[in-house]
Formats: C-alpha cells, sequence, structure tokens
C-alpha cells in the first residue's frame, strides 16, 4: 500500500500512527511546505518568549520519520490532487502517486482589508517561520500593535512581553478570548493581563495603517514599531475543493474521516466535525482533535473499520501564570463559583453536562470533560460534590468500577 500525507502537523502524525498500527510495511510519504521536522505550533510562543530551544519544539523525536518508515519531502507545497490518477502533483512538477491519501494541510492567517495595510510591513504568528521573523526584529522596549485578541494574538503578546515590549492589543469584539471564554471570565483575565503591562483597545478596528502607526475607528492613534495580525485563520480546503471534493468552510468528511473523493481522507484544522457538546458542525481547530482525526483515518486508510466520534471544542491554555480550561458548549443552565483568583462555569443541558470555563484551578479537568464526552446522565451523579470537588466518588458504584477497571454488574 502506497500512502501520502499532504502535511506535517499533529493530524499528519496522528496519521502515521494509526497507519502503523495494522500496517507496517506499506509506503508512507509526508509531504510539507515547511522545511522542518514536524513541530507543535503550540510551542512557537515559548520559543519565541526563550523559554524552549529549536530542539524543545519539535512534536516527535529526530528519528521519528526513520522508526517509522516514512520518506518526508519538506520545502515543497502540493499544487494539485490528480484524483482520477491518484497522484498529487508538487510546485516542481513532479507527481506522488498514492493509493490512499490523506490531506492534512490544517489552516492559515486571516488577514482582513484594511486601508494602508499594503504599505506596512506585518507578521502573522502560525509558523516557526514567523516567530522566527519577529525574533530577528524584535528589540527591547519597542512598541508592538496585535490586532486581535484571540488564543494566537495573546500569546504572541505573553511572548513579547519577555523583550520588554510596549504592548496594545485591539479587537472589534467587546471581550479578550471570545471564542472560548464568557463576559466575567473574559474581564477577570484582561485585568490579570493588564496587570502585566499590555494594554486593551477593544470595540474597535484599524481604520487607516500608515508605516508606524494604525489610526483605530474610534479615533484613537496607535504608534508601532512592529505589527502582528492575529485576527483568526481560514482553513486550507483548495486542494480539495479544486479536485471536486465536498466543502463548506471546511473540507467534509465522514466519520471515517474520508473525503467524498475516492480514496482521500482528510483530517484537522482544515475539516470540519461534528461537535457532540452541542450537535453542530463546524470547525475545531484544536490540536488534540486534529491528532484523533488523523489517528482514525489512518486506521481506515490501513483497512480497518474506526469511526471518530465525541469530538468537542477543547482548549488548555495559560496567560502569564493564569491557566485556563475550557471544553464543550455553553448554551444551557450555569453554575458560576468564582473568588479573585479562580473561576468555575458549569454549563447543562438535557440533564448532562455540556460544556465548563475553568480558570486558576483547573485541576480534574479531566473529569467534566469525560462527562461531556460520555453524556453522563447527572441522575447517576452527587451534582453538589460534582460542582464542588469532582472526583470519583461523585458517581454510583457501578460507574465507579468501570472507570476503575473493575467489573460492572
Amino acid at each position: 500500500m502506497n500512502y501520502v500525507i499532504i502535511g506535517n502537523s499533529a493530524a499528519a502524525v496522528g496519521t502515521i500512527a494509526g497507519i502503523r498500527e495494522f500496517d507496517s510495511t506499506g509506503s508512507i510519504t509526508v509531504i510539507s511546505d515547511e522545511k522542518y521536522h514536524t513541530y507543535s505550533r503550540p510551542l512557537i510562543s515559548y520559543w519565541l518568549q526563550g523559554k524552549i530551544s529549536d530542539k524543545n519544539i519539535m512534536y516527535r523525536p529526530a528519528d521519528f520519520y526513520e522508526k517509522n518508515g516514512v520518506t518526508p519531502i519538506l520545502g515543497k507545497r502540493v499544487t494539485k490532487i490528480d484524483a482520477e490518477n491518484k497522484a498529487v502533483v508538487l510546485d516542481d512538477g513532479l507527481s506522488v502517486p498514492y493509493d490512499k491519501l490523506m490531506v492534512a494541510t490544517g489552516s492559515k492567517p486571516f488577514v482582513p482589508p484594511m486601508n494602508g495595510l499594503d504599505k506596512v510591513h506585518y507578521y502573522t504568528f502560525m509558523s516557526y517561520d514567523s516567530a522566527k521573523a519577529i525574533r530577528a526584529e524584535a528589540k527591547d522596549g519597542m512598541r508592538v500593535l496585535i490586532i486581535g485578541a484571540g488564543l494566537i494574538g495573546l500569546k504572541a503578546a505573553e511572548a513579547l512581553s519577555a523583550y520588554n515590549a510596549k504592548i496594545t492589543v485591539v479587537d472589534m469584539a467587546d471581550r479578550i478570548l471570545p471564542s472560548i471564554l464568557d463576559v466575567r471570565a473574559g474581564v477577570k483575565m484582561q485585568k490579570h493581563i493588564e496587570n502585566q503591562g499590555v494594554r486593551f483597545i477593544l470595540g474597535t478596528s484599524a481604520e487607516e495603517l500608515s508605516e508606524h502607526s494604525a489610526k483605530l475607528k474610534n479615533g484613537v492613534t496607535v504608534d508601532f514599531d512592529m505589527l502582528i495580525i492575529a485576527v483568526g485563520v481560514r482553513p486550507n480546503t483548495e486542494l480539495i475543493a479544486d479536485a471536486g471534493g465536498k466543502v463548506d468552510r471546511g473540507v467534509i468528511t465522514d466519520l471515517t474521516q474520508k473525503t467524498t473523493l475516492d480514496d482521500v481522507y482528510a483530517a484537522g484544522d482544515c475539516t470540519v466535525s461534528y461537535d457532540a457538546s452541542s450537535d453542530t458542525n463546524k470547525i475545531l481547530a484544536l490540536l488534540p482533535n486534529a491528532y484523533m482525526q488523523g489517528e482514525v483515518a489512518g486506521r481506515n486508510m490501513a483497512g480497518r473499520e474506526f469511526n471518530y466520534v465525541n469530538a468537542i471544542p477543547m482548549n488548555a491554555i495559560g496567560f502569564f501564570g493564569l491557566h485556563i480550561i475550557t471544553a464543550g458548549s455553553y448554551d444551557g443552565e450555569e453554575y458560576v463559583d468564582e473568588d479573585e483568583n479562580n473561576y468555575k462555569k458549569l454549563v447543562f443541558r438535557d440533564n448532562t453536562l455540556k460544556g465548563f470555563i475553568l480558570m486558576g484551578d483547573v485541576k480534574r479537568a479531566g473529569i467534566y470533560t469525560s462527562m461531556i464526552k460520555e453524556r453522563i446522565d447527572l441522575g447517576e451523579v452527587d451534582v453538589e460534590l460534582m460542582k464542588k470537588a469532582p472526583q470519583m466518588m461523585m458517581f454510583g458504584k457501578a460507574r465507579r468500577l468501570d472507570k476503575l477497571g473493575g467489573i460492572s454488574k
């Protein structure tokens, strides 16, 4: 069997693992437009901050390709999937045949149209190369304008604080991290980050950019030495779409991760997933989701039958020492408990836990996540204990035995 994987991040690594579970001899070729050994994108901020080295940013050991019988083709871009002849075409004209193809092309930074953008040098913050470019230009005490108060923008702010930068973050939303935090949690995190010297200007956007300044729509002008645009991402779906595969925001797959093209699979940030917590289809641009999708796809590519189910949004991240874990959806009845340093929100619907936000004290978040994925009925749980201190004792005896590896009757 001849397997080809487009992409070299979490979904690709999961695919390799899934294939090798059941096929130890098939040929695997990994093609990536980046020139690096597989690395962890979430770690680029820590690399920029100086907390980890080039070696530590790698997602797998240096001998990963060799040990798994993988032929990497790095620094080459796939320009076309020839689905009829079962081959992919590279930017140098080389054609690489496949029996089974994985498309794990991830996402790209979204840069919205802004007046004057063509006159300004700016950075994005999604790749090793972008982090290297920023570090090459970073200077002590520089003025940095970051457009975007989401996960990527705030990790860039945290990293650049190591350079004693004067950082201003602008976002159209009324709060920071709007994709994962509610208003109360957003205010708490904003105050924490502001205490580290970061300035926020929310509810507005850039009206006009010039070489070293941005005039905002609220009339404020922000001067900068470095501009970073981090307003969001868009799935890389062009290869599938151009080959005739079904795309709706992201690549459409079935539960085996197969696309609408014969023998072509997709996984990771470029795909649409079923969110079990909200009963909706959406882009779940999350590293664990990408890996697990890839692993399931790899098993199916190797001839077995597996489905990817129970995907939910999950984030585990921290900013300036304050940690957050979130999961699921926030549509339902809420329980909130907070103090000066911690915030907990649990969301219930249909007599099950559907989502949560933990900030500060994030211990035992895995119990909550398991409850969401397994749709555990609250009738089986000591709800008051679950709210205050999640632990195995909150479940009934049968479920405790099952969880702990016993036999429930």
